[in-house]
């Protein structure tokens, strides 16, 4: 164990590192916050400033995501269908998980084995569809058409996310989101029913 210091560098970044090993080994619900600041060398205080609790750690940042998605929504240009600015939000979110995909793995590995926190995952897709259903009805999509196309593209999201979990560490997200856009298209071309 790390020496408790006064000056903490880095604080959130090891509470952070701390937290998913700990989950990893033990599993989310035997992990204590104290264990946290222990294992990253920190007093409790110090996860306190930086997580609400435990389960910040891993969806922390989520609230200030539900305002950079609707904002990334509205700025699609005008001539796009919804869809395509649901995919605009949408694959904002995936650069910027592209960034973090190891955190993201082994985040996920953690969610998997934790039914509260699937539940919670499950919450906040729901919030981002929510977002991007609001921000399509800003731009003049009707009530329906908006939360339909929303909870598409989360569909089309989760797949894609799970698509890139589970592939190529090289992987890139937002052309692995976009490829699952298309089978989407193609397979609901296949399924049209024919017009007389």
């Amino acid at each position: 164990m790390m020496p408790v210091t006064r000056w903490e560098p880095n604080a959130r970044e090891r509470l952070e590192e701390a937290a998913l090993e700990l989950f990893a080994e033990r599993g989310f619900n035997r992990v204590t916050v104290a264990e946290i600041a222990a294992r990253a060398g920190l007093t409790e205080r110090t996860f306190f400033r930086h997580y609400a609790d435990k389960r910040e750690v891993l969806f922390g940042g989520a609230g200030g995501m539900d305002e950079r998605l609707a904002n990334a929504v509205a700025q699609a240009p005008d001539s796009a269908t919804p869809l395509d600015a649901a995919v605009a939000g949408l694959a904002m979110v995936t650069a910027l998980l592209q960034e973090r995909r190891a955190f993201a793995a082994r985040r996920q590995k953690i969610l998997s084995a934790t039914p509260e926190l699937q539940e919670r995952e499950l919450i906040k897709l729901a919030s981002w569809a929510g977002v991007i259903a609001d921000s399509l009805r800003q731009r003049g999509v009707d009530n329906d058409a908006a939360t339909l196309v929303a909870e598409v593209a989360i569909t089309i999201f989760r797949v894609a996310f799970q698509r890139w979990l589970d592939g190529p560490r090289s992987g890139d997200l937002t052309a692995i989101f976009r490829a699952a856009l298309a089978d989407l298209s193609a397979h609901a071309a296949l399924n049209a029913a024919p017009t007389s």
